[in-house]
């Protein structure tokens, strides 16, 4: 079948054609390195927090045994807590649940949102990714996700991508929806400008914090100044 993306395309000035509402400045959302060590991480993810706003930090651990998974969360969901920023584990709603994790971050085949939101709760957070799809998006909005992710946008190495979205599927998602929006994939400081004009309600960085020449807590700072341009 073919998805109604491939055949109604999307005009890039489609949120221009409507008064803009008002929504909250672009936040930052900090996914974890793919391997991490304990407990040195814990004192990473703390210089991280310290560096300056960030609302959300995901742990993603892919191939590790469930117990060394629920190890980290052991680790790093206090350094959450003490910060006021939201703990979100991917794939996996079971473990979150084990963790106590504030959310779990569902890709298209890590089961549904009805079953992660039974499991977890009705506060919890769950977010889809949605690729380069507006017919995910909406799928994903009916099945009650907290939030949808968009990209990757630009080039990554952390998790290779095929999609590329336009930046202005965020500008049309802001448009039609509440629900807040994710942009993600190869985000620095010098490219997240367009993403956050286009509507992105948080980015989501990798590389950008943790491999920052002047450590994890200079990364975070060095996106200040394009999160104030909304």
């Amino acid at each position: 079948m073919i998805e109604p993306d491939a055949t109604i395309p999307l005009p890039t000035d489609f949120a221009t054609r409507f008064d803009p509402q008002f929504r909250p400045p672009c936040q930052l959302y900090v996914v974890s390195p793919p391997a991490i060590q304990l407990p040195a991480f814990a004192e990473s993810l703390k210089a991280a927090l310290d560096g300056g706003p960030v609302a959300a930090f995901q742990l993603r651990l892919k191939d590790l045994p469930d117990a060394e998974v629920l190890r980290a969360c052991d680790a790093l969901l206090p350094v959450c807590q003490a910060a006021d920023v939201a703990f979100i584990l991917n794939d996996r709603a079971d473990l979150a649940k084990q963790a106590g994790a504030d959310g779990v971050h569902l890709g298209q085949s890590d089961g549904s949102i009805a079953d992660a939101r039974a499991l977890l709760g009705r506060d919890a957070q769950i977010g889809r990714t949605c690729h380069d799809s507006r017919h995910l998006a909406m799928e994903a909005g009916e099945d009650g996700a907290d939030y949808v992710a968009f990209g990757a946008f630009y080039d990554t190495t952390t998790k290779p991508s095929h999609y590329r979205p336009d930046p202005s599927i965020l500008g049309w998602w802001t448009t039609i929806s509440q629900l807040p929006c994710v942009a993600i994939g190869g985000i620095f400081p010098d490219n997240a400008a367009p993403l956050v004009a286009a509507g992105a309600d948080f980015i989501a960085v990798v590389r950008a914090v943790w491999d920052h020449p002047q450590g994890p807590g200079a990364g975070v700072a060095a996106f200040g100044e394009v999160l104030g341009q909304r």
